[in-house]
């Protein structure tokens, strides 16, 4: 990673560093977030990481915050076509938005499952973690709500399944060299939420 000029202070510091955060955590796993790690790959000073976030636990909250806020730029739920106006325009948008997590945002993608898993040795980073993830699904709830879903809870459930082991396959799993294109994305979506539509 090469090493980037840093704002001075604030906010945008703060996002430095948990970008620097993710991308290591997508490089190295989590052996590989350091403090002195993010310093270096953000190109800060030394201890400037610390200063942001002192503990480890501070460290992997500023990674989980930061990596819901780009995987919401990503799915961009918030713009997705009306369902009320058709199935087939909001099946192309969710497509596309997974596809994109599968390519050009497979580090982020990463970064993710590598956070899953250390929070299920943390019970307060859980807790973090799941907290940042209802917005996506109370999103998502409501996206098949309008679509008419007769049981939205469960419909919620089987998409997040159904992305979350496509991209997982694709990214870290034994399907990683054949990631699917946006066409086979998109089938695959389709004939889901048709089964769960009963259309």
């Amino acid at each position: 990673m090469s090493a980037r000029t840093a704002p001075a202070t604030g906010a945008a510091r703060a996002g430095l560093v948990a970008d620097a955060a993710l991308a290591l955590l997508a490089e190295r796993g989590m052996r590989g977030l350091t403090h002195r790690a993010v310093d270096e790959a953000a190109g800060l000073p030394q201890g400037s990481t610390s200063n942001l976030a002192r503990t480890r636990q501070a460290l992997l909250e500023l990674a989980v915050r930061r990596l819901a806020e780009r995987e919401a730029r990503v799915l961009a739920l918030h713009e997705m076509p009306d369902p009320r106006g058709g199935l087939d325009a909001l099946v192309d948008a969710l497509a596309f938005a997974t596809h994109r997590a599968l390519t050009r945002n497979r580090e982020l993608t990463l970064a993710r499952y590598e956070l899953a898993l250390e929070a299920t040795r943390r019970p307060e980073l859980r807790a973090y973690f799941d907290a940042t993830g209802a917005r996506f699904r109370e999103q998502l709830g409501a996206l098949v709500t309008a679509m008419g879903s007769a049981d939205p809870a469960r419909h919620v459930l089987s998409l997040v399944a159904w992305a979350d082991g496509l991209m997982f396959s694709c990214v870290a799993g034994s399907f990683s060299a054949e990631v699917p294109g946006p066409d086979e994305v998109r089938a695959g979506l389709r004939e889901l939420m048709d089964g769960m539509l009963g259309r």
